[in-house]
């Protein structure tokens, strides 16, 4: 979308790594946010879980929507909700669905939260169930980094390492390197759009290019131009140009490479159309203007 707020021509396809469409914010309107969704060349969709009560919902979501890849969870801010049968539930939903992707999102959330235990104690099992299954995670933290990090190194050097995405990235270049060095890919949603979100610009220039993605984490955080309204899937596409504003490269370079990216880590190939020719076609695509290129 350029500064007029037309639509640029889909040039590549582009691939929403973590969104929420289950939720009530969507339920008058969803076919006509998935044709916008479409229109915008969203090839694939990963929905998160937030409580495993959503999974049948998310499941019923896949039906419909042939695009759509899921995770199974439970977020650290709903662990007062945690039973020791979870593992259980999450491990019999992985094994009757091969359209479960992902376990998550899990994590750590510190900001209020002072139940720092039972939050660990979920994400070590959520986590095991992740190894059991060979999926990756989809990680919320929220100022949390430090500790995060120390479990995830002991995971490693307990010889069960854990891959995965560290979603909805707000952290510092630091921290990034952290979880880089990790195996962690770093996934980037409207925060990069924000006028000053300084650090996550940094991490946006800094990041591999192989190891990173782009999301919406709908229906929050809507990127600018429509910051404080209801996000969508199809404004990932905002994200995209904003990294590609940020990179100095070519906006269907950013999709092409975070696209790809998502389909290694969950396995989307079937979903993610890559020509051959895509490099050479694209390579010399001049880039758009965005609506954040001058703030940024």
């Amino acid at each position: 979308m350029g500064k007029t707020g037309t639509q640029s021509p889909i040039r590549s396809p582009l691939v929403d790594s973590h969104c929420h469409v289950v939720f009530a914010d969507f339920r008058e309107d969803l076919d006509t946010v998935a044709q916008r969704w479409r229109e915008q060349g969203v090839c694939a969709l990963v929905h998160a879980c937030v409580t495993p009560e959503e999974i049948p919902a998310i499941r019923q979501l896949a039906d419909r929507f042939p695009e759509l890849r899921y995770a199974v969870g439970l977020h650290p801010l709903e662990t007062g909700r945690w039973r020791e049968t979870m593992p259980d539930l999450f491990l019999e939903a992985c094994r009757r669905d091969e359209r479960v992707v992902a376990v998550g999102e899990l994590g750590l959330d510190l900001y209020k939260a002072t139940n720092v235990e039972q939050q660990v104690h979920a994400l070590e099992a959520q986590l095991d169930v992740a190894w059991e299954m060979d999926l990756p995670v989809i990680i919320h933290c929220r100022q949390a980094a430090v500790l995060l990090r120390d479990i995830l190194v002991a995971r490693r050097q307990a010889g069960r390492p854990v891959r995965g995405v560290m979603h909805c990235w707000a952290g510092t270049p630091q921290e990034m390197s952290w979880f880089l060095d990790l195996g962690l890919v770093i996934s980037f949603s409207g925060i990069v759009t924000f006028k000053n979100a300084k650090a996550v610009h940094a991490c946006a220039r800094q990041v591999p290019e192989d190891r990173y993605m782009v999301e919406t984490d709908c229906p929050f955080l809507a990127p600018t131009p429509h910051r404080g309204q209801r996000n969508e899937p199809a404004f990932v596409a905002h994200v995209a140009e904003t990294m590609a504003t940020l990179r100095h490269c070519s906006i269907a370079r950013v999709r092409q490479v975070s696209s790809r990216t998502a389909a290694r880590l969950f396995g989307l190939e079937a979903l993610v159309w890559d020509p051959p020719s895509m490099e050479e076609q694209f390579a010399a695509a001049p880039m758009s203007a965005t609506t954040t290129a001058d703030a940024l």
